[in-house]
């Protein structure tokens, strides 16, 4: 029971790691959890439009997706370039001891290698993410996530996805709740 407790710390820890990007676009913040709500918020409406994917699956990928960060940081494209991760290192030291250990790391490499529907769909789901932080920010004014959108946008790889992301595009991030209290057209507020 250590080992669990030890791991749901180590998920905890994913609250105070802040994903690395927002220091190149020059606005936002966000931490590692965060966007991991979110992207398993956006998987679960996926896996809506797209029935023959295994919910449970795409969902329990996209919530540990980013679990070996806790370990290693998040590092941005630019870190990438000049810092390797020991990822491999982070599953491993993660797993040990944990009776479903095995489950963790399978969920974390198929996430990585990208090759089943819940992995692309949980892919998307990352970017997706992403992309409804640019948007918001555009829409707010900001002028950098306007040049980093389209960058974005093209990693996206299923028709669900790349559906979605047209639609986020096109829509203020502010529709959702203008629709019913700013806009209305009986003139009540």
């Amino acid at each position: 029971m250590e080992r669990i407790v030890e791991l749901l710390f180590q998920a905890y820890q994913l609250k105070h790691t802040q994903r690395t990007g927002y220091q190149f676009l020059g606005i936002g913040r966000e931490s590692v959890a965060e966007h991991s709500f979110a992207t398993a918020f956006i998987a679960y409406v996926l896996s809506q439009l797209e029935p023959a994917a295994d919910r449970q699956r795409l969902l329990a990928m996209c919530l540990v997706h980013d679990l070996p960060e806790a370990r290693t940081g998040d590092l941005n494209y630019v870190q990438k370039m000049y810092v390797q991760a020991d990822s491999e290192k982070a599953v491993a030291d993660t797993i040990a001891e944990l009776p479903f250990g095995d489950e963790l790391a399978g969920l974390i490499a198929e996430f990585e290698t990208g090759r089943t529907l819940e992995s692309q769909l949980a892919h998307d789901a990352d970017q997706l993410s992403f992309i409804i932080e640019l948007k918001a920010l555009a829409d707010k004014g900001y002028a950098p996530p306007e040049s980093w959108l389209p960058n974005v946008v093209a990693r996206l790889k299923t028709l669900p996805g790349r559906q979605l992301g047209s639609t986020l595009l096109a829509m203020p991030a502010d529709h959702w709740w203008r629709k019913f209290f700013v806009d209305r057209s009986d003139g009540t507020q």
